[in-house]
């Protein structure tokens, strides 16, 4: 088992090494190049990055990912295609994408693509706070505990 986190936008890569390090886990961070980073990681953080375009790092962590694995990401599209792999996979603001709520989730985001389409203003997603980042880790926590 390893995690592999959808990197670009997420604001948790921190939280995940922490809880890593604690269970011996391999953590897996996939970037866009145009997200080029000179910070340093542990070694059992390794980092790879695609080229810039459209769903790149999508399809990067869909090759990569097995069974078991844990997935960090908050793209419903790439949760959908993982789940079909035995991934748990997990949004940062601490709740797993299932084969239960997938469904639902992508027709939310389909609406709302077709709102802003029509030319009606959709809020944008809330800003993550501190009480997003303390639900998140221990979310992740609890998962690790029982896996």
């Amino acid at each position: 088992m390893k995690i592999l986190i959808d990197a670009d936008a997420s604001p948790v890569k921190n939280e995940v090494i922490q809880l890593a390090e604690k269970f011996h886990l391999e953590v897996v961070i996939v970037s866009s190049i145009s997200h080029y980073t000179f910070d340093t990681y542990p070694d059992f953080v390794k980092i790879i990055y695609v080229e810039t375009g459209t769903d790149r790092a999508d399809f990067k962590i869909v090759q990569l990912a097995q069974p078991r694995d844990i997935i960090v990401t908050q793209d419903y599209g790439l949760a959908s295609l993982l789940l079909p792999k035995k991934c748990r996979v997990i949004h940062h603001k601490g709740y797993e994408y299932t084969q239960e709520n997938i469904d639902l989730l992508l027709h939310r985001r389909h609406f709302s693509a077709m709102e802003r389409q029509s030319g009606i203003r959709t809020k944008g997603p809330k800003a993550f706070t501190d009480a997003d980042r303390k639900k998140f880790s221990q979310f992740l926590l609890h998962i690790l505990e029982n896996s």
